[in-house]
């Protein structure tokens, strides 16, 4: 990498700049909320590991709520699928994310948050679109095999989405442990018996 005179003295005040301090200071709330969770986190912890002031941080969030839910908005969620039918989109779509699931901090981020999110009213506003974004791509699944005629237009896709999903869940709550790709192949299977459209008897 080639170091300008400007970089390096920008470098050499040990603060970093703008658009820097702002990724900085999403790392490093990302970091802490994997070591200590949500409810140890801290904005003087943050400022202190991103290297920069408490006023630069409250100058972007007001409190730590805002910056925990831009942190995890950070990391990655589901990627658009079109391979041109439901069963082979969502199993291509949900294997993606269980690797990178595994492989980033949301194997341990996401149950934090979810946990707080139960007694924590303003988390769960504030929550609420980022978790709609990040879903979209599977809600677009469905919508998409409603239009092909694979799936009755009366299908409830958001329903649709979280009987296909709900096993994940079950799987990081209450078992533990890393996720399995491999269980990506029945779950689809199995939940798409009661959701695709049956033959006529």
């Amino acid at each position: 990498m080639v170091t300008t005179r400007n970089s390096r003295s920008s470098l050499s005040t040990g603060r970093p700049r703008s658009g820097e301090a702002h990724q900085a200071i999403l790392a490093a709330t990302l970091d802490l909320l994997v070591e200590v969770g949500f409810s140890a986190l801290t904005v003087e912890g943050v400022a202190t590991r991103a290297g920069v002031g408490k006023a630069t941080i409250y100058r972007r969030w007001p409190s730590k709520l805002p910056l925990v839910v831009e942190a995890f908005g950070q990391l990655p969620g589901f990627d658009a699928v079109d391979t041109g039918a439901l069963s082979s989109d969502l199993k291509k779509m949900l294997r993606a994310y269980l690797q990178v699931f595994n492989q980033t901090a949301l194997a341990t981020v996401l149950p934090s948050l979810a946990g707080e999110r139960t007694h924590n009213p303003e988390l769960v506003h504030l929550f609420r679109p980022v978790s709609r974004k990040r879903r979209k791509p599977l809600i677009e699944c469905f919508e998409r095999a409603v239009e092909r005629g694979e799936v009755s237009p009366e299908l409830d896709v958001e329903l649709a989405a979280d009987l296909v999903v709900g096993p994940i869940a079950v799987a990081l709550f209450f078992k533990g442990g890393r996720l399995d790709p491999r269980m990506v192949g029945p779950m689809v299977d199995l939940a798409l018996r009661g959701i695709l459209v049956s033959e006529p008897a």
